[in-house]
């Protein structure tokens, strides 16, 4: 940290921000995700995104903020000043997103930023992304946020390489995947029901978005402890994933709540009892070192074009649905 000017306090929170990182694990989509949650309030930023660069695209593979809902966001590399930052391995800066042509100002306007700084992400020697700050006002970053940023970039670096152990393809999976069930994590989740949605406003089949959340957790963790606690989390996943097409997703989307995407020919009929055969299989018997543990969940689910196109409202409907179906089997229980 040589040649930084930062105050203490703003020292002291990256460096325990270091020891939140190493709580984390191999999870490197957690790390990613933990590490923008910090970046907004250290740069005093509305936003905060890590954008990983694959192919000839970006994509928001964590979001915070007011980006929080662009989660899975894909832009062009060309035309956009994260491809930029990747191309020329060096932090840039935007000012006023309406007057840089660097940007891809639509993509700025749909989020709701002005102002950016974006720095590399670098990984054997190569620059695999971009950690970005932005703000609804003009001339919102300077040096400070610029050191902060690279001093928050690195902590990903060093993530990225512990995590991805062997080759620079297994990066993209550590950053997709939820590190305990191996499920997809909530950003390819958002990114997969993005792509899902667009095919299916163009006619190539329908889309149904199924929100799950686990019954009785906490009962396990409180009376058996986290290792029973996530041996349920593991077995619920498992179970999940036996019950769907090659085609459908599967994805932890954080604690005990999980989603699926089923996609292509689905109607609501076959998605009910696609959600009876799946609460079915989850609350089949489990014993965890000799000790069985009652496991259940309540599903709730939102089908297009019936229930909306747009994924915030079927987002929003599934979640809706699944509260109702757990208030129903709470009042059956008492």
């Amino acid at each position: 940290m040589n040649g930084l000017n930062l105050n203490p306090a703003l020292l002291l929170e990256i460096i325990n921000l270091q020891t939140d990182i190493a709580r984390q694990g191999l999870d490197l989509g957690g790390v990613m995700q933990l590490v923008c949650q910090r970046a907004g309030a250290l740069c005093g930023a509305s936003a905060a995104v890590v954008e990983l660069a694959e192919g000839g695209e970006m994509v928001y593979r964590a979001a915070a903020g007011v980006a929080e809902g662009a989660l899975g966001l894909r832009l062009k590399r060309d035309g956009s000043l994260s491809g930029l930052c990747v191309a020329e391995d060096r932090i840039l800066r935007c000012d006023d997103s309406e007057t840089d042509a660097r940007v891809d100002r639509e993509a700025c306007r749909k989020v709701g930023l002005r102002s950016m700084l974006v720095v590399p992400l670098r990984h054997e020697g190569q620059s695999v992304g971009v950690l970005k700050v932005g703000a609804p006002q003009t001339d919102a970053f300077g040096q400070q946020q610029a050191q902060i940023l690279g001093l928050l970039s690195e902590l990903i670096g060093a993530a990225i390489f512990h995590a991805v152990q062997y080759e620079s393809s297994d990066l993209y999976y550590r950053a997709t995947h939820d590190a305990l069930t191996s499920l997809a994590n909530r950003a390819l989740f958002y990114d997969r029901l993005r792509q899902q949605l667009a095919q299916a406003k163009r006619g190539s089949g329908n889309v149904a978005v199924l929100n799950i959340d686990m019954d009785g957790l906490k009962a396990i963790n409180d009376n058996l402890g986290h290792r029973a606690g996530d041996a349920a989390i593991c077995q619920v996943a498992t179970r999940i994933a036996r019950e769907l097409r090659q085609e459908d997703l599967a994805a932890r989307l954080g604690g005990d709540e999980f989603g699926i995407l089923l996609c292509g020919s689905v109607d609501r009929d076959g998605v009910g009892k696609k959600c009876n055969s799946i609460t079915h299989a989850i609350g089949a018997p489990f014993e965890f070192e000799g000790r069985a543990l009652r496991l259940g969940a309540s599903i709730g689910y939102a089908v297009t074009p019936d229930d909306g196109q747009e994924m915030d409202q079927l987002i929003e409907l599934a979640d809706k649905a699944m509260y109702r179906v757990k208030q129903a089997r709470k009042a059956v229980a008492a």
